[in-house]
């Protein structure tokens, strides 16, 4: 079932909440809403259930008003973020729920209830539970039983708020890659509400990234991660080094550095801000063409695999993080307190255009590419 928003805003009060966001969802899809805290994901989420009302523009799905029809007859499954199950009830009547209390004319037989219960139980992995009591049951096997009861009704679209936000970092990985492959199967449209970026860059087919009640930026997790429209989206996505600058008189500034921007540029002295991530920055021993700017270790720590250099470029004072792999970093042999020598080229600018927040400069300014000839 596909859903289309189309300009819809939503207010609590003085503060608008969503403020004329459109969303396309195709059939089948399995969408991320990533932003954070009081980017108006959760209440865009809400609105797509029912949950909560529409101040302004159109909700369709399959093409319908989505507005106007009654919660029973929406066919959406809802899973919350804290699973909302009923702690008196035990697992098979908490999945049972949803067709029990349908009307005499809707609801199944007993044993087309049980049925269902026992094909869901087995879908979501948790045969053999039927009789125990949620409280009895880890925060994985929970958040199992609350999708299985929004399964039960046999929805067309699945909406899941933070589905695994209380749970911890193994649990949340392994739930991942079991509702990816759940929804492979399945094929129901689904929307999942989450402020963490590798779980929307690792489960969605598309990435709705939303701020302030806006949306940002629509695509792949390919496309959100590695061409980001703006330095919000650039920000959010992982880890990132901003160099703060300004364009003046054609060229970019950025620290000491200035670059010659594209011949017709019309563009003077505005703020702009270089982008790059801590992996994409290159470091040697020895400086080079390709490696000219000059940086003081301060501090190395150890993540897993990956080895954090802190550092403090010596030209203009700026700090900013180094990511390297342990190989490559025993190949460095750098300790705190060394110089090491830096490749900047895979730098992104933004400009602050006039009456804008803040946008990509249109031609990109092709400039790093040429700031390690500076």
């Amino acid at each position: 079932m596909s859903i289309e928003i189309r300009n819809v805003a939503k207010s609590f009060g003085s503060f608008q909440a969503v403020k004329d966001v459109s969303v396309t969802i195709p059939t089948g899809e399995l969408v991320a809403l990533l932003g954070p805290s009081g980017s108006g994901k959760t209440t865009l989420l809400r609105m797509i259930a029912g949950l909560e009302g529409v101040d302004s523009g159109e909700l369709l799905i399959r093409g319908e008003d989505f507005q106007s029809k009654p919660l029973g007859e929406r066919k959406v499954g809802f899973v919350f973020q804290h699973y909302a199950l009923f702690r008196h009830m035990t697992i098979f009547d908490n999945i049972a729920f949803g067709l029990q209390v349908r009307t005499r004319k809707r609801r199944p037989s007993k044993a087309e209830i049980r049925e269902r219960v026992h094909e869901l139980l087995s879908l979501v992995q948790l045969e053999g539970l039927a009789d125990r009591y949620p409280s009895q049951l880890s925060g994985g096997q929970r958040q199992r039983v609350a999708l299985a009861r929004a399964l039960a009704i046999e929805p067309e679209v699945l909406l899941l708020d933070e589905p695994f936000g209380a749970l911890d970092a193994k649990v949340r990985q392994e739930l991942r890659r079991w509702l990816r492959e759940l929804h492979d199967k399945l094929h129901i449209t689904t929307v999942f509400v989450t402020h963490d970026q590798e779980e929307a860059l690792e489960m969605a087919d598309r990435v709705v990234v939303m701020n302030q009640g806006k949306v940002e930026q629509i695509g792949t997790p390919a496309e959100v991660y590695h061409s980001p429209l703006n330095p919000f989206v650039y920000s959010f996505l992982g880890r990132v080094n901003s160099f703060p600058g300004r364009v003046a008189n054609g060229r970019l500034i950025v620290g000491d550095t200035e670059v010659e921007l594209s011949p017709g540029t019309d563009v003077h002295s505005v703020e702009a801000v270089g982008f790059i991530r801590p992996h994409e920055i290159e470091l040697s021993r020895r400086q080079s063409q390709r490696t000219p700017h000059a940086a003081v270790v301060q501090q190395i720590s150890a993540v897993g695999p990956t080895i954090r250099l802190a550092l403090k470029r010596l030209e203009t004072g700026e700090g900013f993080e180094a990511e390297l792999s342990i190989e490559r970093y025993r190949e460095l042999g750098a300790a705190i307190g060394e110089t090491v020598y830096v490749d900047l080229r895979n730098v992104n600018i933004y400009v602050k255009e006039p009456h804008k927040q803040s946008a990509r400069y249109e031609q990109k300014l092709l400039a790093m590419q040429s700031v390690a000839d500076v």
